[in-house]
Order: C-alpha cells, then sequence, then structure tokens
C-alpha cells in the first residue's frame, strides 16, 4: 500500500478462479482461495511532538482534543480486562477507510470497521467477513451477499443490506473535493471512477434485494472485485453517523491537498468491529476499548487498546523496555539483537513482502532524459546502504516486486554502485556538471521498507554528489504534506516504497504504472500494454512470462529505482500472546493476550 492512480483493473479472463471462491463460500463456512488485498502498509500520519513518548500512564488521556461518544451508546460495560499500549510511529490520518492509504491509519481502522470479507489470519486467503457468503451470476457482473444477521455498529445502529448499499452509494457518489489523487486511492484503485465522472468506474450500482442481502453490479466482470473487498478502505460505517458528523465534508486547501473537515473521522469513527472508539488526543494516544455487543469472536483479553504515536524508533524501544507500552511495530534493524537478548522482551517478523525505492518523477527535467535516470541509477551505492540501515534483514532489491512473487525476472538489467560511470554517461549526453536535481524525503515516519528515512536519504545524497548531482534537497511530515506532494507530482525524485496487498505482481507493478500518475510523471504504451495482457492471462505459464517480461522492460526504461526488500519486525513484551504477524499487514489485536 502507498500509491496512487486509477489502475487498470483485471479482466474477465481471471473470472473463473473468482467462480471458484464463490462456490467454495457458498455455505458461509470455507474460506475462499483467492489471494487477496490487505488494508495495511505503507504509511503513517503528522508531526509528532517532541515529548510523545512522555503521556504519563498509559491509560490516562488528559484533555483529549478529539473525542467519541462510543462509549455513551447504553452498553453494559466490558467487564474486566487487559490495557495494551502500542508504539505507532504517526497517528492516523483520520479514521475514515474510504480516506487512506497509510498503514497507521488502516492498522487503527482495522480494530474499529469491518468489510463483507476479510482474510485468513497471517495469510492472504479471502474468509467470510460480514458476509457470510456471495455468489455472483453467470458473466461475473452481478454478485449477491448473504449478510450475518445479528451484527450492529457501535451506536445501536442495524447493519443489514442497505447500510451496505449506503456505504457504497456514498463512496461512488463522493463531492469532487474527495476526487483527488491523496484523498480516495483506493476506490480508484480499484473501482476506478465516480458517478457523473469521465473516468470509467466498475462499480455500478448496490441494492438492498433483501433485508440481508446486498446485490452488487458492477459494468463488468473483474476477477479482483472479491480480493479487493477484503481492503480495510471498504469496511462499513453508520450510515447514521456518516450524515450526523459531516463525514463528507472536505476541502481542498491553498497547497493543493485534500483534507476532511468533517468530525466524523476524527471524533466519531462508528463500524462493528471488536473495538469502539472511545477518543483521540493527537500527538498522544488513539485509545479504543473492547466492544461489548461484538457478533463475532474474542479469545484475546484486551479490555482498552491504546495506540501511541512515537516517532523515533528509539524512543519507541525505550518505552517497551521501561513498561510504557507492550508492543510497537518497525523495530530497527540495529535493534533485534537488543530485543533478542533482553529478558522479558520478543520478537516478531514478517515475511518480505515490500519494496522500498526511489521514484522518478519524469514531469521534471532532467529526469525525462533516460541518461539521467541511468546515471542516478549508477550512482546509488544499494548494496551498503542495505549493509548499514538494515542488519541483516533486508536484501537488494533489482525490481519493483519481492523475489517471491510469480513473474520475477532474473535478467533484468542491473545497475552497479559505478559513480565514474555516472559522471561519464551525463558529460557523453551533454551535461555540465554537477547536474542539478531536487531529491525529498518523509520525515516524522518510519516504514517497513524505510525504518529510517533520513539516514537512506543522506547517504543517497552523498552518492549522488560524489556522482556529479547537486541535489537540492528538500522534506516534508509524512502526512499529509510528503504523501500528497508525491501523489500529486511535487517531487522530481523521492523515497517511498510499497507493502503488497495481495500475492499477485498486479498488486506491484500494475499498481504503479498499469496507467499515468502524476508521481511518476510518464505515459508509456508499451508497458501498459503488457500489463493489461498479463493481468488478463489465464494460463499460468504464459502469465508469468508476461511478468517476467514487464519486468525486464521497466528495468530498462527505469521509472524509478528499487533498491531494498526487507521483513519487516514487531517487538513485544513477553507476556504479550497471540499477536499474529501478517505478511500484509492485516492483524487483528482481538486475538492478544496480555497476561499479568
Amino acid at each position: 500500500m502507498r500509491l496512487l492512480g486509477a489502475k487498470r483493473l483485471r479482466a474477465a479472463g481471471l473470472l473463473a478462479a473468482l467462480l471458484l471462491v464463490a462456490a467454495a463460500c457458498g455455505d458461509g463456512d470455507t474460506a475462499g482461495e483467492e489471494e487477496t488485498p490487505d488494508a495495511a502498509a505503507t504509511g503513517d500520519a503528522g508531526t509528532e511532538p517532541d515529548d510523545a513518548t512522555e503521556t504519563g500512564d498509559a491509560t490516562e488521556t488528559g484533555d483529549a482534543t478529539e473525542t467519541g461518544d462510543a462509549t455513551e451508546t447504553g452498553a453494559e460495560p466490558a467487564g474486566d480486562g487487559a490495557t495494551m499500549v502500542f508504539g505507532t510511529s504517526a497517528d492516523p490520518v483520520v479514521l475514515d477507510g474510504a480516506l487512506v492509504s497509510d498503514g497507521e491509519s488502516l492498522r487503527a481502522i482495522d480494530q474499529i470497521f469491518e468489510g463483507l470479507v476479510t482474510l485468513e489470519l497471517g495469510g492472504t486467503e479471502v474468509a467470510p467477513g460480514l458476509a457470510e457468503s456471495w455468489e455472483p451470476n453467470d458473466d461475473g457482473t452481478v454478485w449477491a451477499f448473504q449478510l450475518r444477521d445479528g451484527v450492529t455498529f457501535h451506536d445501536g445502529e442495524v447493519f443489514n443490506a442497505e447500510a451496505v448499499c449506503a456505504n457504497f452509494d456514498r463512496w461512488y457518489n463522493f463531492p469532487e473535493a474527495f476526487q483527488t489523487a491523496d484523498a480516495t486511492y483506493y476506490w480508484q484503485t480499484v473501482f476506478g471512477g465516480f458517478a457523473g465522472g469521465e473516468t470509467e468506474s466498475l462499480f455500478a450500482s448496490c441494492e438492498a434485494t433483501e433485508d440481508l442481502v446486498a446485490t452488487i453490479t458492477l459494468t463488468k466482470s473483474s476477477a479482483s472485485f472479491i480480493p479487493s473487498l477484503a481492503l480495510t478502505n471498504f469496511t462499513f460505517a453508520s450510515p447514521a453517523a456518516l450524515e450526523e458528523f459531516g463525514a463528507d465534508e472536505g476541502e481542498i486547501g491553498e497547497d493543493g491537498l485534500f483534507r476532511a473537515t468533517g468530525t466524523y473521522g476524527t471524533e466519531h469513527p462508528t463500524g462493528t468491529g471488536p473495538f469502539r472508539f472511545v477518543e483521540w488526543t493527537r500527538g498522544q494516544q488513539l485509545v479504543m476499548e473492547r466492544n461489548p455487543d461484538y457478533w463475532g469472536e474474542f479469545p484475546g483479553n484486551i479490555q482498552n487498546l491504546i495506540f501511541r504515536p512515537i516517532a523515533d524508533g528509539p524512543a519507541r524501544l525505550q518505552a517497551l523496555q521501561t513498561g510504557e507500552i507492550q508492543g510497537y511495530d518497525l523495530v530497527a534493524p540495529e535493534d533485534f539483537e537488543t530485543i533478542e537478548s533482553t529478558e522479558g522482551l520478543q520478537l516478531l517478523s514478517r515475511p518480505a513482502f515490500n519494496v522500498g525505492y526511489i521514484g522518478f518523477n519524469q514531469a521534471i527535467p532532467p529526469l525525462e532524459d533516460i541518461e539521467v535516470r541511468r546515471a542516478i541509477a549508477h550512482a546509488i551505492n544499494r548494496q551498503e546502504i542495505v549493509d548499514a540501515f538494515y542488519v541483516g534483514q533486508g536484501e537488494v532489491a533489482t525490481q519493483f516486486m519481492p523475489p517471491a512473487l510469480f513473474g520475477y525476472a532474473e535478467d533484468v538489467t542491473t545497475y552497479d554502485y559505478n559513480p565514474e560511470m555516472s559522471q561519464q554517461i551525463l558529460t557523453d549526453a551533454g551535461y555540465e556538471l554537477p547536474v542539478e536535481i531536487q531529491f525529498a524525503f518523509p520525515t516524522d515516519v518510519s516504514r517497513p521498507y524505510m525504518p529510517d528515512p533520513q539516514a537512506n536519504y543522506e547517504a543517497m545524497v552523498a552518492d549522488l554528489e560524489e556522482a556529479g548531482f547537486a541535489v537540492q534537497q528538500d522534506s516534508a511530515p509524512w502526512s499529509p504534506d510528503y504523501l500528497g506532494n508525491v501523489d500529486t507530482g511535487q517531487y522530481a525524485m523521492y523515497l517511498l516504497g510499497w507493502t503488497g496487498d495481495f500475492g499477485d505482481p498486479d498488486n506491484f507493478i500494475g499498481t504503479f504504472f498499469q496507467s499515468p500518475q502524476p508521481a511518476w510523471g510518464f505515459d508509456n504504451p508499451e508497458i501498459v500494454s503488457i500489463l493489461d495482457e498479463a493481468e488478463a492471462e489465464t494460463d499460468e505459464d504464459a502469465r508469468v512470462a508476461l511478468y517476467e517480461e514487464a519486468n525486464r522492460m521497466l528495468m530498462d526504461f527505469l521509472p524509478g529505482l528499487p533498491y531494498v526488500h526487507t521483513e519487516p519486525a514487531l517487538a513485544f513484551t513477553s507476556n504479550v500472546e497471540g499477536y499474529q504477524p501478517s505478511p500484509v499487514s492485516l492483524e487483528p489485536f482481538s486475538i492478544v493476550t496480555v497476561n499479568e
């Protein structure tokens, strides 16, 4: 996750696989076999105060600036239970799944909200969520979802087919301000356009054909439709709360970036999930409590769940060591040995399923010149960066998808570190050294593919300057400024990355390059064509070959420079049990037990 663009939808040729999924789920008891999107990976928000880790008792929030009424619904207290404080790298952007694409927002939203389908714990297989089963018509354009009975939203409103359709209709009819690149990334990626827009939409309509049957009609069949519904971005909110608290109020600021202005996503997020919102003090903590009326299983013992933003990695480790927090994500590789050797702490790892890269925006000179891009690629000492900052938990990337995925090509063009060659390429192309380039990185954030963005950036800047470039350095807080600037094409070069949503090359190079995007600044019909063809191909061997060829084409064209794949890690105190790492970071806290 964490990119942008209106990605081409997977063609009808893969429909047969989805029909098998539907058949397997027809009785509501068996998960499908299709690999599916995640909802977490790549991102975080905002700037934290210097004393973000010094907020005192984990259960005391002080004067919260953003508080909800989830506890004022008349529900009985959930009873005694544990409090868990989890250290995050940043605050969420907003607690409204349709409006985010960053990991910290999605992590929190996933505890409060649920969708029609989900993923098997720790894996990428589709499983029933709020829908017990689903069934398509013969051509896969109409899908009937049988919903669970007895589910209510946190405000007491009933979850039913009308609520499902109200959410889909909201997304499809978003106001113009919400239809921007940085506002509704995942809707545009999966469904395309909006009502009355020029861009075709996969979504046609949603109808409550029965109280517990929601029928969704598509404009064409799509094998990616069911897997994409596992994304946290397509989880359901109480229609009453959406309306009451101005969920569709938002504006484009003077900086060109979207910001929600209603109070729904900051003070009144209202889903059906195992935890419900209590209060949120930006820069200090987001507090949730166990939902006593939850319809599903809740095997863990957490009563109060607190996400505390601590932007600095060493500060997160210190907070874990002192007991201020009981767990945190994005452990710095250099801290692995400390955690593993410390009694009372434990380290958990996720499988490598990401890529870190330098993006090139070819709309900003001189990056439209392939010779400049080649010179940059030879200038960066990727192996040294991986060795210095990933401590055995990373490997040098040669292409924009991890080696574990089918379609990974072993024979792509590679760009060995050679600053002298970089200078020669530039002078042969007629450039006078040094060549000026703009390069940006995000502040106040850690990501699985770049635990310390500034450290990576400073090493890369030094490499570039040695190779004949004069670097105009730029930075911004991760969200909304940095991500918004990337998405709207304001940076020439930028550090970014991606954690996969599901196990398919389409979710990596298809998401990045299958349609023109401001972040990349180019339109290459040959690359789009082969990615379209690969997405539609039903023969497994042929599809592998197409993606291999696409990777070769991409690394010759060089739209950016991938430099690392990592195995992200989480750290916990040893009294925490049951946490299930996921390759796509879809990790519920309802299964976690905190022992005394």
